[in-house]
């Protein structure tokens, strides 16, 4: 025979196939010579080709089960990679570990916030989650994992002299155990741990480099996990304050828009695009000055401006045409976009629609003509209910003398213009002491005091109205031709009244109603051109103060009794000139 029997283990399978096959042909040969004698060395090599044959077949068999192994490793990591719902599946993978190691259990420790290890997941031979009564495991072999860094391998730990006197060994009658660690960057964030309790010499060096490839497997997924959570919290994070930032920007009431240093639309809100008439799709990515109502201010040189100085512009108020043709007002407030590094990023807008403030403003301002400013300071809205309060006030009537005979003589435009200088020349004096204009009447003008709020010296506050009123029109005088010079007529009187708003919620006036308003317009009916009478009952709270000149009792219309009167001369000198 042409090879050598002791090389017959380093043959190929398929090889020691073919030499039992020649071996097999040279017995039947020598058997047919009656050859016995050659049928010796032949025995032989059938004695070692036979050894070879048992060894190759273990070599199969373990490459049969490496190879389960890896499919088994493959599929782990498919499994793995599959889904970043890490919990169910390490609970499978550890299922498959226990079945690929022959453990009796197998658990799966991690770090937690505090850095101290816990079960994250104990599964046994039977796939099913171990309890509490039943996880006790050698913390031993666990401490000694975390501090080395290193897999632990024992094949009967109680005759292991690494562990010799370790308690939880010898207490729980632990044999086999492999443990090894989960390594992310150097740092160990937990480790595996298999054993068996009846078994020794269960675990080999292919059972530890099964479980250590897994642990890496295990612990790249476990931080794939960790950080897609960390990610899907921050996000949440995220979404739940844009959507905070969402609903702020939208329940903002004036319009708000953000620009980038191209002057293009960033950002907008409802109410930026009911304002300008357009949805936010033709907003967003447009240079404000393709927005008409922008282009017609040219908003766009502003931002120009806050962008360069970065600095505010705040108050700015246009009327884009005419204001015959468009009476809209708006007002702008510019701010720069800074980040974190104080970069300018773009610009904000806040916009709003102040028609209707305007509006407001120009009637308040109609109203500080008929009420004294500091009066309408000190009223409050909410007090002022539909009805009347009976109050006690002063009222003052003036009348213009003449003005019937120059309107018959005048132009419409130059009498109205005449007629405004007296009646303003009225209005100021009256206004200086804090009286409450009630109304114009052609040629004459009511006011009050004592009302809206109290005026502790209100008689004598419309005696000082009368004779400033008197001595503007004196001036006014001096200032006009001879044609046109007009004189007042005042009444003053003092007494009680109903003070309220009257009429509906479409039209409300606040006035005085009751006898002594008019008693104060009879008064006024019957004083001379540039006198101002006043009645007993006013007289009577101011008499140590002003000079008078008795009239005597006058018949007045629409009053059964006469009323005694008095003609102010002017303040006597002890009294001063101003109201403290």
């Amino acid at each position: 025979m042409d090879h050598d029997p002791a090389e017959s283990s380093q043959v190929p399978l398929d090889r020691q196939i073919s030499l039992l096959s020649q071996l097999s042909d040279q017995i039947q040969d020598s058997l047919a010579k009656d050859n016995l004698n050659d049928l010796e060395p032949i025995l032989e090599d059938l004695a070692q080709l036979s050894n070879s044959l048992a060894n190759s077949s273990q070599q199969v068999a373990r490459l049969e089960e490496e190879h389960k192994n890896y499919l088994a490793l493959a599929n782990i990591n498919q499994l793995l990679n599959s889904s970043l719902q890490v919990n169910d599946v390490l609970r499978v993978v550890m299922d498959t570990i226990v079945r690929l190691t022959g453990a009796e259990r197998g658990f799966l420790m991690l770090k937690d916030d505090q850095q101290q290890l816990a079960i994250h997941i104990a599964r046994n031979w039977e796939r099913e989650s171990i309890d509490d009564s039943d996880a006790a495991l050698s913390r031993t072999v666990v401490n000694q994992v975390m501090a080395d860094g290193q897999p632990v391998l024992t094949t009967n730990a109680q005759q292991d002299p690494r562990f010799d006197d370790q308690e939880s060994i010898i207490s729980l009658s632990l044999r086999s155990i492999l443990c090894v660690p989960l390594i992310i960057k150097e740092e160990s964030i937990g480790l595996i741990y298999a054993d068996n309790r009846l078994r020794e010499g269960l675990f080999t060096e292919t059972e530890k480099n099964l479980l250590a490839t897994f642990a890496h497997q295990a612990a790249v997924a476990i931080e794939n996990a960790r950080l897609f959570e960390s990610v899907r919290t921050s996000l949440a994070e995220v979404t739940e304050l844009k959507n905070l930032m969402d609903d702020v920007f939208a329940s903002i009431a004036s319009g708000v828009l953000t620009a980038d240093l191209d002057h293009k639309i960033t950002l907008s809100n409802s109410v930026a695009e009911k304002l300008l008439g357009l949805p936010q799709a033709d907003l967003v990515g447009q240079n404000v000055n393709q927005i008409p109502l922008f282009n017609m201010i040219n908003l766009e040189s502003y931002l120009i401006r806050v962008c360069q100085s970065n600095q505010q512009m705040r108050g700015l108020q246009f009327n884009p045409g005419a204001p015959q043709d468009n009476p809209a007002y708006y007002r702008f407030n510019l701010s720069p976009l800074i980040d974190a590094n104080n970069e300018i990023l773009g610009t904000a807008i806040v916009m709003e629609d102040v028609t209707e403030t305007r509006r407001l403003e120009a009637q308040r301002r109609l109203f500080e003509r008929m009420v004294a400013p500091a009066v309408i300071e000190q009223l409050d809205p909410d007090e002022l209910n539909l009805g009347g309060t009976r109050t006690n006030i002063t009222t003052l009537f003036a009348d213009i003398r003449g003005y019937t005979s120059l309107s018959e003589r005048c132009e419409p435009e130059i009498l109205v213009s005449v007629l405004n200088r007296y009646l303003g020349a009225a209005t100021e004096a009256i206004l200086a002491q804090q009286g409450t204009i009630d109304k114009f009447m052609g040629d004459a003008i009511m006011a009050f005091f004592n009302a809206p709020i109290p005026q502790e010296d209100h008689p004598m506050k419309a005696v000082r109205s009368a004779l400033e009123m008197r001595s503007m029109i004196n001036t006014l005088q001096d200032e006009l031709p001879p044609e046109m010079r007009l004189g007042f007529g005042v009444g003053i009187h003092t007494g009680e009244a109903v003070l309220g708003l009257v009429g509906t919620q479409e039209r409300l006036e606040y006035t005085a109603i009751g006898d002594s308003v008019n008693t104060a317009k009879r008064l006024q009916e019957n004083a001379l051109p540039g006198q101002i009478l006043i009645s007993k009952a006013a007289y009577q709270l101011v008499s140590n103060f002003i000079e008078v000149q008795s009239i005597g009792p006058i018949n007045a219309k629409g009053k059964s009794d006469q009323i005694e009167v008095f003609d102010v001369i002017g303040l006597l000198s002890k009294f001063p000139a101003k109201s403290p």
